[in-house]
Formats: C-alpha cells, structure tokens, sequence
C-alpha cells in the first residue's frame, strides 16, 4: 500500500483523534455499521481525551450489542495543551481525584525549582499552595465515586512560575470564598476560609475562569 506524508500545526486546544476503521465499520445485529456521524456524535461532549476515548468505546459496544468484533478496534486522542511563551518552558502533571495521589505534586514541585534553582523555602511553600488548591479538587470537584481527572501545568518564566489547575468537575471559584479572619482565636473562627488565605498569602496572583466546561485556577509567584 502506497501511504502518503501529512503535517499539520496545532493551536492551543486542537485534537486530534486517530482510529481504525474497526470503529466505525463496527456491526449490529442488524448488520449495520457504527459509522462516522455516530463517532462524531460520541466525540461531541467536551472532556478529557481519556473521557473521549471512553465515549467512542462505549457508544460502540452499546451500538454491537455483544456482537463479537470482526476487526481490531484502535484509537489515539490528542489534546494540545501548550500555549506558552516562546521564553518559557512548562511541566505537565496529571492526577485522579484520588487524594493518595497527592504525594505527587511534592516530587513535581522538586523537579520544577531544581530547574529554576529556588530555594527549599521557596519550594515549600509552593508546594503548600498547590496541594491545597489541587487537594480542594479532588475533594469537591466531582460526585462521590467518580473517577475524575486533575490537569496542573507549570509554566516556567525568567521571573515567574505560574501552576494553572484545570478540571472538568462541577463550577467552583475559590477566590470568592470569604476569606479567614487569622486575627481571631481557633474558637471563635468560623469553619472555612484558611486554605484560599494559605495560597493568596504564598502565591502574588490566584486568577480563577470558567470556560468551556472546565474550571481553571492561575497562580502565579514572581522569582
């Protein structure tokens, strides 16, 4: 078979979903085939790309109805997430919203200021603040039970570092929770409040959008 090179830019928020026609040419009882309108109609719903490859897999087998595969069924989601600065550099880390997973960040934010060359102080406390915010979405963000995914980006500048956290889970703008009064004693504290002051107090920017579906928290600290 004659196969013939292709090449293509992405933009920031590009897919690009790659498959075999054991998808679409996928049969029924009724020997019809799943088709491409019933993948795109699959494809639709904005999500992750692991919660696209799992939309097509299974509006498939709901289609098939059991029928055994006749070919193989194969697919590859990409979702272009890079929209930095040509004087930046960026690190990627992708967590379930499972808390055990949260030891992860401290090895994430380890590697980030050995690049940067930050103090321990420094990573500390950054690392505070991201797991604080990162912790408060794997908490809240999606029903019980749900298995979820958490996207933190970090894009390292001359003089900045910025962490934007981004989920598909329910709208929630953390900046707009009161703030805690650290003036008064642990008694007459009301319950809330410390964990958006713990990362305003680190961080000199918490920026919160919510766009297309998904929430995304900007914190940046200046170097």
């Amino acid at each position: 078979m004659a196969f013939k090179e292709q090449e293509r830019d992405l933009s920031y928020d590009d897919a690009l979903f790659l498959y075999t026609d054991g998808i679409t040419e996928a049969e029924n009882a009724n020997k019809e085939f799943f088709g491409e309108h019933r993948m795109q109609e699959a494809l639709r719903k904005r999500g992750s790309a692991r919660e696209h490859l799992d939309n097509v897999r299974e509006a498939v087998d709901l289609f098939v109805g059991g029928q055994q595969a006749n070919d193989d069924r194969t697919m590859l989601f990409l979702h272009y997430m890079n929209k930095i600065l040509p004087d930046a550099s960026e690190r990627h880390l992708v967590l379930h919203n499972d808390i055990q997973q949260i030891p992860q960040l401290a090895d994430f934010v380890g590697i980030i200021a050995e690049e940067m060359g930050l103090e321990q102080s420094l990573a500390m406390g950054l690392n505070l603040a991201l797991e604080e915010a990162v912790t408060n979405v794997i908490l809240y963000a999606y029903p019980p039970g749900s298995d979820g995914l958490v996207d933190i980006e970090a894009i390292m500048r001359a003089k900045s570092l910025e962490f934007i956290i981004s989920d598909s889970g329910i709208p929630f703008d953390p900046t707009q929770a009161p703030m805690a009064d650290v003036t008064l004693n642990v008694a007459e504290r009301p319950i809330g409040g410390l964990g958006i002051y713990l990362v305003r107090s680190i961080m000199d920017s918490v920026k919160y959008e919510r766009k297309d579906g998904q929430n995304f928290l900007s914190m940046t600290k200046n170097i």
